[in-house]
């Protein structure tokens, strides 16, 4: 910190950290409930979370009793939010979680000191990207996982390739699917691991319809190509190799908590699962914090889950606070 700069101080009843639909969700419920200053917190220059970047529906139908695409749902989490009396907090980045819910905090106006009575993490989770899957090869362009997909359709109006190859067959691989269809990209392949997809059954049936060839018990283990993807090599579960000709590689699923934070606190973490120790209220190993989402829930659910979540998460705080 430089010594121009002044630290903020701010104090809160609920600070919630992550402004996606369980974060939302939870405001909204908390306002509702009576509890004074709730604020939420996310380093995006947009509230409303990865449905921002899901340009089909359905979403809403739990919430809203209407089918809406990802933007049109996230900006309606946003606005219910705020006009319940939410303060929402963008471009601002939780830099450490102290005991007692004291929150350090750096936004475009400086570093912030926050303190809340309770504090409700609702960080969500990442796709585990290809280093961690450990897929050799070189590195050419054409290589990426949903989220950045659907960033670069939803949110640049670009696409990164033309026909790839979807690695992946869980609910968030069929989404990455439809953004496909609407971007005009053509998928030659969906490659599944296990011996069956990890949808129900109706979904994958979109596969048929749309004209994907999917081919299960089989693993990507190398990406051919200098400037751009070229092709991909395939093994089965008999060790029988083949290759694809494709021009990008879209990993998807394999979700792990977005528990970073969480990992350098003082707060517990179940190291098999990488997800935070929790009583079943949902409470960590410091009452002052909660969390909601899809931080603790493994598998990942869709956003209504999500949603659902942090509406039970407010509902256990107010009375957690009408109780102290």
């Amino acid at each position: 910190m430089q010594m121009s700069e002044k630290l903020k101080h701010i104090t809160c009843d609920v600070a919630i950290i992550g402004a996606g639909p369980a974060g939302l969700s939870a405001a909204t419920a908390l306002k509702k409930e009576g509890i004074e200053r709730v604020i939420v917190i996310d380093r995006e220059t947009e509230g409303g979370g990865i449905p921002r970047h899901c340009g089909h529906p359905p979403f809403g139908i739990l919430e809203y009793k209407r089918i809406l695409t990802g933007p049109l749902y996230a900006r309606r989490n946003v606005k219910t939010a705020l006009s319940s009396g939410v303060e929402l907090m963008l471009k601002t980045t939780v830099i450490s979680l102290g005991a007692e819910g004291k929150l350090s905090l750096l936004s475009p106006d400086g570093p912030i000191e926050l303190v809340a009575k309770r504090v409700l993490i609702a960080t969500g989770t990442r796709e585990t990207p290809r280093s961690a899957r450990m897929v050799s090869g070189n590195r050419p362009l054409g290589i990426c996982n949903t989220g950045a997909l659907q960033s670069m359709v939803y949110l640049k109006n670009r696409i990164p390739f033309k026909q790839p190859v979807i690695v992946g067959s869980e609910i968030v691989s069929f989404s990455a699917l439809f953004t496909c269809k609407k971007a005009g990209i053509k998928p030659v392949a969906m490659l599944e691991e296990k011996a069956g997809t990890s949808v129900m059954w109706p979904i994958k049936y979109v596969l048929n319809i749309i004209g994907v060839p999917l081919f299960l018990n089989t693993k990507i283990t190398n990406i051919a190509g200098k400037d751009r993807v070229q092709s991909v090599t395939v093994v089965d579960k008999n060790g029988k190799e083949r290759e694809i000709v494709c021009d990008g590689v879209l990993f998807t699923g394999k979700f792990i908590p977005e528990s970073s934070l969480m990992r350098m606190s003082h707060l517990e973490i179940d190291q098999n699962i990488g997800m935070p120790r929790v009583d079943r209220y949902g409470r960590c190993s410091d009452p002052s914090y909660y969390v909601a989402g899809n931080i603790v829930f493994n598998p990942v659910k869709v956003a209504g889950k999500c949603w659902k979540s942090g509406q039970i998460a407010a509902q256990r705080i107010a009375k957690d606070l009408a109780n102290q």
